[in-house]
Formats: structure tokens, sequence, C-alpha cells
């Protein structure tokens, strides 16, 4: 059986999916172990080696029928990979700085390599789901986490850009100030906007601009008893079971959330959008209401538009893997191996 590999190396964890050439996904769940990013390139790339043979076998595929690999990492990094000069959060080690990830992996297993943004994995495979891979679709997704991160995908095909930037939504500016409850508030995002995306739909979003806003409005509340950094990962947890403060910091997250698909909706007509991410491993009610809320916060819409479908990205955790490994699909076809 011939198959490829999807490989998303995250900042702690590797996490592998293999897909055959009839488009069916050999592992289930993850298949992941703690990745050694931080101990630098030759011991990182040897460990996905490693872990690689690991997975193969656990979806009962010869290593050498393995004919590509897909990886998908953090950035910043170029289109084709190659990690960007002034170094990143995920990979501190000095000799990462301007490292050509993906030919150090291809060369490192003999096998080419294709490579995403790990938002950009994710994109392509919740695109995938929904469309299936000979689709002509576009879709937009946003992926919520402790930053945001986003990816567009055109007829099928993920838009990288000129410099691998394509994609990069969480940086985009919405006009904050028409959200409800809000006055007055000034997010400011890590990359030193003010105003765009990620400054309000992130988990680091929670911690420095929405919990310091609400807090105060809550006197007495469990969250005040706690630094923000602790209080910020316990919203969710305690939105989902309905508490009115993280209800609200919630609220604000998926009217954000409106106010940029409409903005996407003017620039792109997509057939879909798509969320996934941490903020949306909830339960099923909680997740209705959050895209409920995202749909009521977007400008009223052309009648042709305003039915433009919001879905919850499947397979969230491995969502990364798959798409590295469709892209990686692509490459053995467009290489005659697969």
């Amino acid at each position: 059986m011939r198959a490829v590999a999807g490989v998303d190396l995250g900042g702690t964890a590797i996490n592998y999916t293999l897909l055959n050439d009839e488009e069916t996904f050999l592992i289930e769940g993850l298949c992941e172990h703690p990745a050694l990013a931080k101990q630098g390139p030759e011991i990182c790339l040897q460990q996905i080696a490693d872990g690689l043979k690991i997975a193969a076998e656990r979806a009962g595929v010869a290593l050498e029928d393995v004919v590509a690999v897909g990886l998908d990492t953090p950035g910043p990094a170029s289109a084709a990979g190659q990690l960007s000069a002034r170094g990143s959060t995920n990979f501190v080690h000095p000799k990462w700085a301007g490292f050509d990830i993906c030919q150090g992996l291809a060369h490192k297993l003999g096998k080419p390599v294709s490579y995403l943004n790990d938002a950009n994995a994710a994109a392509l495979w919740g695109h995938y789901a929904i469309f299936g891979s000979r689709c002509r679709e576009t879709s937009i997704s946003i992926v919520i986490g402790t930053g945001n991160g986003g990816g567009i995908i055109l007829e099928g095909n993920v838009v990288k850009g000129k410099n691998g930037f394509g994609g990069e939504l969480g940086h985009v500016l919405i006009p904050y100030q028409s959200i409800a409850g809000t006055s007055g508030i000034k997010p400011e995002c890590n990359c030193g906007r003010t105003g765009d995306l990620e400054s309000l739909c992130s988990l680091t979003a929670i911690e420095k601009n929405i919990l310091p806003y609400f807090l105060p409005r809550y006197p007495g509340h469990e969250l005040a008893k706690l630094d923000l950094h602790q209080a910020a990962k316990l919203v969710r947890g305690l939105a989902d079971k309905g508490d009115p403060l993280c209800k609200e910091v919630f609220r604000v997250q998926a009217h954000a959330l409106g106010l940029f698909f409409d903005e996407m909706v003017n620039t792109f007509d997509p057939d879909a959008f798509i969320v996934g991410g941490g903020a949306l491993e909830t339960s099923p009610e909680f997740q209705r209401w959050f895209m409920e809320q995202i749909r009521a916060a977007m400008p009223s819409q052309r009648e042709e538009q305003a039915g433009i479908p919001i879905y919850v990205m499947p397979n969230g955790d491995s969502a990364g893997a798959r798409g590295a490994a469709i892209e990686a699909l692509k490459l053995a076809r467009q290489s005659g191996l697969g």
C-alpha cells in the first residue's frame, strides 16, 4: 500500500497521520509524542524520522511505501519552509534561525517533503473534510488558540502569498468599537497593532485585554483571586458551564469573529467559514451558542450571501497533521509518486 504521511510539529508535541492513495486516513485520533524542537535541528529531525517509523507501523504501512511527507510547523517561516532568521517562540535553539526545515527533513528522510504553516494545514484539512479533495470551492478558516491563525483555500489550494504570510488572518484589523458592551476597551496585540482579530479572539486576548476589562464589572468573581495568566485558562470551562462573566468574554470573541467574517464576505465571497482551535473544545451546546453569536454579530449581508455556512472544524486535534498529509498527497501526485 502506497501512502503519504502528515507531520504536525508543534512547540510541545509532534503528531503524525498517514493517508493512502485512496484518500483514506490510516490513523484515527492522535499519534503523538513530546517534541524536541528546543534541542535544535539535528535532534528534532532525527526524532521526526524515528516517530515516522512508529506511525507507519501503527498504520500497517511499510516505511518504504511512504512516498512523500507533509510537514507543518508554527511560523514565522517562508512559504517553502525556511524558518525566520529572527527565531521564533517554538524554535528557540540558535541553529534554527534561517534553517530550511523542509529541505532538512527531506534530506533526513530521503523522501520529498511539502511544507505548510500549522494554521494553513488545519485550514486545508477543514476544507477537505467539508468539500472533498477535488473541489473548486473557497473557504476561510480561523483557528483560535494561544494566538489566532487562519487559512484561505481557493479552488482547493492554500493561499501562501509571496513570503508565506498569506492567510495571516489574525492580524487583520476589525471595527472592534462596534462590539456592544466594550466601550473604552483598547485591545492590543503582541504584533503591535491595536484592534486586530487576535487582540480579541485568542487566549492571549483573554489574558491581556478582555478579562482585565470585565473583571471589575463582576466584583467578587472567583477569577479575580488568580493572576490573569491562570484565570484566562479557566474561562473556557467556566463559560461552558454558563458563568455570566466568562460567557461575556466569549461573546466578545464571537462578535469579533463575526465582524471579521463580514470583511471576508466582501473580499472573497466564500463558500464556507470554518472555526477551529482550543476555544471550541467545548460541549455541542456551547459550540452552537458560539456559532449563533458569530452570526448575530455579522452585519446584514446581500440576500445571496447571508446563508454562507459556518462550520466547526472536525478532528481538531489532528487537523494540522491531516492537512499536511493532504498537501503531501498533492506533491506525490504532481511528482508521479502517488
